[in-house]
């Protein structure tokens, strides 16, 4: 750990954000206040964490505090993330960036009026074998990026779906399903340092024959991302509500092929070369369980296989060191915008939609005024549909199901 500063940080969200107060005492961070709307919960917690409790966000950022973690709900990042800048914190957000590729524009350009630190709470690239292909790849083990695939895969029964998504208007009941893309992306981007340039995609709707439908979510059901990189390789990325949980992650380049494994301990790295490039002291196939780069027992005791450790670590380093993390506001920008081309995409049928580079100011200009959303909120004339094949109309059987799951995890606030 660079430097003993402690880090003062408030936190926004009782729900997956409840996940960094202990976190952030772990990589030298002390929790000083916390923020949300649901005032029963938010109370409870501050008096067992002894620090100060806010409903209205305003008053949250007066505190005396150097950094904000922002773990609201996925679309609604960007604007908390600008108000925290211009009050003068950092910020970490979970995933999302933004919503719109208008408010991607408005975050690269507070980011770089304020001068402070910002990065994405991505926490997938920080698995122990992510971590480990990324020294793999820059060491040379592989060679160039020419083909890469991005699985995350997440299926969810009716009452866990209900209960995560609390509300006919929820946003996770809403979210295309291109969009929840950064857990694929994140890590290949991550071990390769190369950005998408454009993508295609298709979504798969939800099939009248999946008898687990007592969900409120009016959204396809997966979807298959194709991006073009910025080195001409391919990278297809696929999720996120299919049978058959797990992670995967495969890059083939240009003298070997290294993947996490799919079978048996999936922590494990699998690093493959043809005969033919073979180097002096190496095999033509190992498999081997991987360490932790650093701290290897705090991040074994981190959610998300290690990576929550990370994310917080990384956050305090690059305020001690007032250097921009590797998972910075543009990469934040290009794996989210990602989602949203990609869903423009699968809505003409695959066609192919760039993902503007919002690190050049001529770039941003062209979409400070795009304000293309699915979401609820936004709902009118020229927004587009969550759905690819058109309204998902529910039945009173699912609604009467959600309603009873959000009735007994304490929502009644939704019904």
């Amino acid at each position: 750990m660079s430097g003993n500063k402690q880090i003062r940080v408030g936190v926004v969200g009782v729900g997956r954000g409840a996940s960094f107060y202990g976190g952030a005492k772990a990589a030298g961070m002390e929790l000083v206040a916390i923020c949300d709307v649901w005032e029963e919960r938010l109370l409870q917690l501050g008096g067992e964490l002894g620090v100060a409790t806010y409903t209205d966000y305003g008053r949250f950022l007066e505190h005396d505090m150097d950094a904000v973690i922002l773990a609201n709900y996925f679309h609604q990042h960007a604007p908390f993330a600008i108000r925290a800048l211009e009050a003068g914190k950092h910020v970490m957000t979970e995933v999302s960036a933004c919503k719109t590729l208008g408010e991607a524009v408005a975050l690269a350009r507070a980011v770089e009026k304020s001068g402070k630190i910002y990065m994405i709470a991505e926490n997938y690239p920080y698995f122990v074998y992510n971590q480990e292909m990324r020294r793999l790849y820059r060491e040379g083990a592989v060679g160039e990026l020419q083909f890469g695939e991005g699985e995350y895969i997440h299926p969810f029964s009716s009452q866990e779906q209900n209960s995560i998504s609390p509300g006919l208007d929820h946003w996770r009941n809403h979210i295309p399903a291109t969009y929840y893309c950064t857990h694929a992306l994140a890590p290949i981007m991550f071990i390769t340092d190369r950005r998408p340039v454009s993508v295609n995609a298709l979504c798969i709707p939800q099939s009248p024959a999946d008898k687990e439908r007592l969900h409120a979510r009016v959204t396809d059901q997966a979807s298959t991302i194709m991006c073009r990189m910025d080195n001409e390789a391919v990278v297809t990325l696929n999720g996120v509500v299919l049978r058959g949980h797990g992670n995967w992650y495969r890059i083939h380049g240009t003298r070997g092929q290294m993947e996490n494994m799919r079978t048996g301990d999936a922590n494990r790295v699998r690093l493959r070369h043809e005969p033919y490039d073979l180097l002096e002291g190496e095999e033509a196939e190992t498999i081997y369980l991987p360490e932790f780069p650093i701290s290897p027992e705090l991040a074994q005791q981190a959610g998300h296989g290690g990576g929550d450790f990370f994310t917080n670590y990384h956050f305090a380093e690059a305020i001690r060191t007032n250097e921009q993390p590797f998972l910075d506001v543009y990469r934040a920008i290009d794996m989210t915008i990602t989602g949203i081309q990609a869903y423009r995409s699968a809505l003409a049928n695959g066609a192919p939609f760039e993902v503007p580079d919002m690190r050049d100011e001529a770039v941003r200009v062209q979409y400070e005024n795009d304000h293309w959303s699915p979401f609820y909120e936004d709902r009118g004339p020229g927004q587009p549909l969550p759905a690819t094949k058109g309204p998902v109309t529910l039945t009173e059987e699912a609604i009467a199901y959600a309603r009873r799951v959000w009735a007994e995890i304490g929502r009644s606030d939704v019904l």
